[in-house]
């Protein structure tokens, strides 16, 4: 078969702020604490991230009962519900909580919501473990919307204030259809200051948008478990553009490019740029001859480390 003669790479795209530090913090604590290190849930969701950091002492459990008393766990990035932190702070454990501070904002908007009194919609994904964090901050206020008929079978008073809250990694256009349905049963619907969708996740579903304008299929990197890397491929669908989730090159089924002349390619949040790379060293290696990036816009947003991490790192310096 011919392929592709173009690949377009969308910019901004892979590790997000909250990911960087995330992985970095679990590193730091192996490096300060020696390993094991436990991790509660995955640090994020990429198989390669976690097989790495599993590689180099980490330990990934579900549960926090699971860690032995007294021992270091990392909380992951995507935020863990309140009855966590007491059960582990009660085992005893070196707590050191990497949760994304875009997660922590969301945790404090329900509890301000919550001790208001008002009802809560959280518009997200069920079982995802940042929808499980943050219903737990407020689980007798928080009711879960995942689409447009759970918003009509709300049962919650039209002339009273209820407020909402959205999943961080949600497509911006879905949340928008939601909201909408929202507003028209309530109208006095309150919403928090900023936007609880993360910078990251709408550039790179700008990016995506922009590369699927000028290609016939699009590749996105990133691994089944991460809910903003399959909201890419869900934005280039609804773009009526092909588009594929990926964990890595040898997940790429040249049957998608059959006919295409260029192709799109991104990557989640939490993929690492490796990946990305290997994807361009595999279509440079059959043929492809055009490499090329649209860039939107540039982050230069960073997270400062745990207080208690960055301590224990200076002693140890």
């Amino acid at each position: 078969m011919t392929f592709p003669s173009t690949l377009v790479l969308a910019a901004p795209r892979g590790f997000c702020a909250g990911v960087d530090r995330a992985v970095l913090i679990v590193e730091k604590a192996l490096e300060a604490y020696g390993p094991p290190v436990y991790v509660r849930h995955e640090i994020v969701h990429n198989t390669h991230v976690v097989d790495d950091l599993r590689r180099k002492g980490a330990i990934f459990v579900e549960d926090e009962g699971e860690v032995p008393e007294g021992a270091v766990i990392v909380f992951s990035a995507h935020g863990s519900p309140p009855t966590a932190y007491e059960r582990s702070r009660a085992l005893g454990h070196e707590l050191v909580d990497a949760t994304c501070p875009l997660v922590t904002k969301v945790h404090v908007e329900a509890r301000r919501y919550a001790s208001r009194g008002l009802p809560i919609v959280l518009i997200g994904h069920a079982g995802h473990q940042e929808v499980v964090g943050t219903m737990g901050e407020a689980p007798q206020s928080v009711t879960l919307v995942e689409d447009l008929d759970d918003v009509d079978r709300l049962e919650l008073p039209r002339d009273e204030p209820v407020a909402y809250l959205t999943q961080t990694t949600l497509s911006v256009d879905d949340t928008a259809a939601v909201l909408a349905r929202l507003r028209a049963r309530f109208p006095f619907l309150q919403q928090p200051k900023n936007d609880d969708i993360c910078y990251a996740t709408q550039n790179r579903q700008d990016a995506v948008k922009a590369i699927a304008q000028r290609a016939d299929v699009v590749l996105v990197v990133g691994s089944q478990t991460s809910s903003n890397s399959n909201r890419l491929v869900e934005v280039c669908v609804q773009l009526g553009v092909p588009a594929y989730l990926i964990d890595d090159v040898t997940e790429i089924d040249p049957a998608w490019l059959e006919g295409a002349e260029v192709v799109g390619l991104t990557s989640g949040a939490s993929a690492p740029e490796v990946l990305v790379d290997q994807v361009v060293a595999w279509f440079r290696e059959r043929g492809t001859t055009w490499v090329e990036t649209v860039h939107l816009t540039d982050e230069d947003v960073e997270f400062a480390m745990p207080s208690n991490l960055a301590r224990k790192l200076a002693a140890t310096t």
